[in-house]
């Protein structure tokens, strides 16, 4: 069950990439050089405010040194990067692998 949920949450991450590389190469074409939108400016683009809300929170429980370091670092990434990442971890962590029983070289 919760490889089934890490599977679809990977499958979602990957959309969620794939739309965001379409959306920077249609600017690269359009602006005819090279654009990579950072995550933070297409989080702010589309929710603002949960964006201050996720701040607030960091700072608060967790730490302003976590926020200026980490967080800051992995917002300032291109987005379609950082989900696909997400992606691949998410998918990892729920991939299963194939077992081979009875399978042996010589007979």
């Amino acid at each position: 069950m919760f490889r089934f949920v890490f599977r679809l949450a990977a499958m979602v991450a990957l959309s969620v990439s794939v739309i965001m590389a379409v959306l920077d190469t249609t600017r690269t074409v359009a602006a005819s050089a090279l654009v990579l939108t950072p995550l933070n400016a297409s989080w702010l683009a589309v929710s603002p405010d949960t964006r201050a809300a996720f701040e607030t929170f960091v700072r608060a429980k967790a730490s302003p040194l976590l926020w200026d370091t980490v967080i800051a670092w992995v917002l300032n990434q291109p987005g379609f990067a950082v989900f696909a990442v997400l992606a691949f971890l998410l998918y990892a962590i729920g991939y299963r692998r194939q077992r081979r029983t009875g399978q042996f070289a010589a007979n």
